[in-house]
């Protein structure tokens, strides 16, 4: 189990956050299948919570199959 790399959180990790500093975009999709070193791995209350500075966009990636996914 990963836990989430927020300070103090022992919840699991299901989602990575990366950022983009290009084009200022936070790219926050499901949990990368190896630990990322430039990446957040972060708990499902965490990731919902995510949000980036003024100016950047959050991308959120999420599976198929995932609760509300509609094709």
């Amino acid at each position: 189990m990963r836990r989430c790399s927020r300070t103090a959180c022992p919840a699991e990790a299901v989602a990575t956050l990366t950022f983009d500093y290009a084009d200022s975009m936070a790219v926050l999709g499901p949990l990368a299948l190896t630990r990322e070193p430039h990446g957040y791995d972060l708990c499902a209350r965490h990731a919902e919570r995510t949000s980036a500075p003024v100016g950047w966009q959050v991308v959120r990636h999420v599976s198929l199959g995932e609760v509300g996914f509609k094709a």
